[in-house]
């Protein structure tokens, strides 16, 4: 029998076929000839469109995530001598190898399978879900692995409740309507005793004011617009500061107040500082939040042995294996 495409990407095929479950009726779903799912109950189908299943009809408001992943599919991926996106899933999980090896684990807001490499390097069998259609990338970067890849809302997944053993999102809540009412949707679909890691933008540092404030004009733009505007806008700002900072006396301040009034990201590698800057940039929502806020949002869902990252705003915790 030939191979499918989806064969190729899903070696969790088995396992998924278990987990998956119809957004009407609950019920659950039977793979279909063209490689995507149907509902055998109410008939709902879920076609299987450029290498993954769509779960939503479209990107609505992360439509600038996915042309931002198409056009660096690789720029944060890690390689044998690169291990950044190793280190940041550390200080912005909590989580560790051991953690994960053997698991089946949820990766919300895949991206184009930036910690979900990391994550399946550990051990795990992954599931990365993407509003947007940044997912197809996401399953070509990661289709060695055991990985799959899905275009879902994190605020209606197609999963039966409590089939993961660890959920982590890492830099995607914040960009939802409510991030709050995005956290507390994840705990249903962790098991008992599991694990839900998630990192958001901090609320205590106020040097994004400007940022925000030129957002409200940026994500109206469609995506290659801005993108083109930033081309020239993150290189001029960058060297402008970095040459300014060589100035006797005032070059620090003078620097400091470009980047506070006109803030691009400071990464050395230019590919880099322009998607971090975009992903700055595009996003139609961008809430920032505190450890309070979130330690409050784990307490109201039952969670247990709480505890930070090293980077704010990092949090996990464990669901309980029986809720009181």
């Amino acid at each position: 029998m030939p191979t499918t495409d989806e064969q190729v990407q899903s070696p969790l095929s088995a396992e998924l076929q278990a987990i998956l479950r119809c957004l009407s009726c609950g019920s659950t779903l039977e793979s279909d000839q063209a490689g995507g799912y149907k509902c055998a109950a109410c008939k709902r189908a879920y076609p299987y469109v450029q290498g993954i299943a769509r779960f939503v009809d479209a990107q609505h408001y992360a439509a600038s995530f996915g042309f931002q992943w198409h056009r660096y599919q690789k720029t944060q991926l890690d390689h044998d001598e690169v291990r950044e996106s190793d280190r940041h899933f550390r200080m912005k999980t909590a989580l560790r190898p051991e953690e994960l090896k053997g698991k089946l684990v949820l990766d919300v807001g895949c991206g184009m399978g930036r910690f979900a490499e990391v994550a399946t390097r550990w051990g795990a069998r992954v599931v990365g879900i993407d509003l947007s259609a940044a997912a197809e990338v996401a399953a070509k970067n990661l289709a060695d692995r055991d990985f799959v890849a899905f275009q879902a809302d994190v605020f209606s997944l197609p999963f039966a409740h409590e089939s993961f053993d660890i959920i982590y999102s890492v830099g995607v809540l914040h960009h939802t309507p409510d991030c709050e009412a995005a956290v507390k949707a994840l705990d249903k679909y962790l098991k008992p005793g599991g694990t839900l890691a998630v990192w958001l933008y901090s609320g205590y540092n106020k040097w994004y004011r400007f940022s925000d404030f030129y957002r409200r004009f940026t994500h109206k733009m469609k995506p290659g617009t801005l993108h083109g505007i930033l081309k020239v806008a993150v290189p001029f700002f960058y060297h402008l500061e970095q040459g300014l900072r060589r100035l006797p006396l005032i070059g620090r301040p003078a620097a400091g107040a470009v980047h506070h009034v006109f803030p691009v990201n400071r990464q050395k590698d230019p590919e880099a500082r322009m998607l971090d800057t975009f992903d700055w940039y595009s996003p139609r929502y961008q809430s920032k939040h505190t450890y309070e806020q979130v330690f409050s949002w784990y307490r109201a869902m039952g969670m247990e042995d709480m505890n930070i990252g090293e980077f704010a705003i990092a949090v996990r915790g464990r669901k309980p294996l029986q809720r009181k």
